[in-house]
């Protein structure tokens, strides 16, 4: 239940009123959401040296012709911390698996059996660790300014309806807090997200 009576207070003002400040935090909320998504998304699907079948999420095989995701045409396992597993539910598939993996920018060296791919994941370097952790920042710091870009166009809308006297000042001013709330817990969000992956990187 939205908390109107703690947020607003007895201001007398319609619940039409009070639904559109609801309905702009709601949009804020659900975009900011998606923000944290596609970055831990991201972050999943950047290689360090413990195998992860996030790895491969990215890779798309030729199936009669047609770009399909990995794991819609084959079972992907992890049997241990250095190795991933890859198999084809149709044997056919499996040199164009192969293939699609050497082409991808991973960095990773397949080999198969005929019947399944073996993919080793060898250990990170110093250098690499390096470059692994710059990409971290990189990406935290693309969906911070994402998410601030979500807040101004949040505080925007809110102040566009008290100029347009939609809404009461008072009834206004709340509304930026609750923006700013949301936007520092996603914020907090992203920290912790890019420093798990540090501390991924440090310790494999």
């Amino acid at each position: 239940q939205y908390e109107t009576d703690c947020a607003w207070g007895k201001s007398g003002f319609s619940y039409y009123r009070k639904k559109m400040i609801r309905e702009v935090e709601s949009k804020t909320k659900g975009r900011m959401n998606k923000t944290i998504g596609d970055l831990t998304r991201e972050l999943s699907a950047l290689r360090t040296g413990r195998a992860s079948i996030h790895f491969l999420d990215n890779i798309t095989v030729d199936y009669y012709g047609v770009p399909t995701p990995l794991n819609q045409i084959a079972t992907l396992h992890v049997p241990d911390p250095s190795l991933i597993t890859v198999q084809p539910w149709e044997v056919s598939q499996i040199e164009s698996i192969q293939k699609a993996i050497l082409a991808s920018n991973l960095g990773l060296t397949p080999s198969n059996d005929g019947k399944i791919v073996r993919i080793p994941i060898p250990s990170l370097t110093e250098e690499r660790r390096l470059v692994l952790a710059k990409h971290v920042g990189k990406f935290a710091e693309e969906h911070r300014t994402a998410i601030r870009n979500i807040r101004r166009d949040a505080n925007e809308e809110i102040k566009r309806l008290i100029k347009e006297k939609e809404i009461s000042e008072d009834m206004g001013y709340t509304g930026l807090e609750r923006i700013q709330k949301v936007t520092n817990e996603c914020i907090r969000q992203i920290d912790n997200l890019a420093t798990s992956k540090e501390k991924e990187i440090s310790e494999v």
